[in-house]
């Protein structure tokens, strides 16, 4: 398989394998891309919860940036967890020096057990900082309502809250609805004009571990592709649906989906 594009992903390592890092590359390579990485942090975890995390120091994430993509230069940032308000502005500020355009952020706030992974100094920087400076956000329920402080109990509560970030200085939000009691999943798009809805069919199952993370790693790795956004999302949630669907069920609590769903994907499109 010939590699089609560079991604470079700034987030936490996950111990189980499941999440973070670990299904980023997963993701990544699966779709046919290159995955490279800055470690922000290492978490102790295994399906059923997190037991520690020891964050990376802000000048370490910053040279795993910094000198990675001087070798090779990344078509698309993906960022996923950043624990501090140090961590989001040393990559902030990375990421300003090595010019990539395409940034797709995961703002990661609660692990799948309930476990909150960044403080609230840190939600403020990343809501007034680092967000404006993504091509897209990709906020599960939980995440949208605390970055636009709306509560979200439908779909209608899901565009006002997109709306709202919008208002704020998002580009591009796509809100993962997957947190709503419904036999039917919805994903909404918001772009400047536009909101785009995709429904699918709701996937029951306790082996989730990771979704946000993988779904916006293939929305990533599209995008770098060549996608438009809204294509790639399209795709990535279909990738993710697929993963879910077929996964080993390992672990005695949210146990990890299943990366190895392989897209074929091309550069150049019609």
């Amino acid at each position: 398989m010939k590699i089609k594009s560079k991604v470079l992903i700034i987030a936490g390592s996950d111990s189980s394998g499941g999440a973070g890092i670990q299904a980023d590359i997963k993701t990544v390579s699966s779709l046919g891309s290159y995955a490279m990485t800055a470690v922000t942090a290492v978490t102790v975890q295994n399906t059923t919860g997190v037991e520690s995390i020891f964050n990376v120091s802000p000048t370490a994430i910053s040279k795993q940036i910094e000198f990675s993509s001087k070798d090779i230069r990344p078509d698309t940032i993906k960022i996923g967890m950043l624990a501090n308000t140090k961590v989001i502005n040393a990559v902030l500020k990375s990421i300003l020096k090595i010019k990539v355009n395409k940034i797709i952020l995961d703002p990661v706030m609660v692990a799948k057990g309930g476990e909150r992974l960044i403080n609230k100094n840190a939600i403020n920087i990343l809501k007034k900082k680092l967000m404006k400076k993504a091509t897209l956000i990709t906020p599960n329920i939980p995440e949208a309502e605390i970055l636009a402080n709306h509560q979200i109990n439908s779909k209608e509560d899901m565009i006002i809250a997109g709306k709202k970030l919008l208002k704020i200085g998002a580009k591009n939000v796509l809100i993962k609805g997957g947190h709503l009691k419904s036999k039917i999943t919805y994903d909404i798009l918001l772009e400047k004009n536009k909101t785009i809805i995709f429904k699918n069919r709701k996937i029951i199952s306790n082996h989730t571990h990771g979704t946000g993370c993988t779904l916006s790693s293939a929305i990533a790795t599209y995008y770098s592709c060549g996608k438009s956004l809204k294509r790639s999302c399209e795709i990535a949630i279909k990738y993710v649906n697929q993963a879910i669907k077929y996964a080993p069920k390992y672990g005695k609590g949210h146990g990890p989906i299943n990366h190895l769903n392989a897209v074929n994907i091309k550069k150049k499109f019609r």
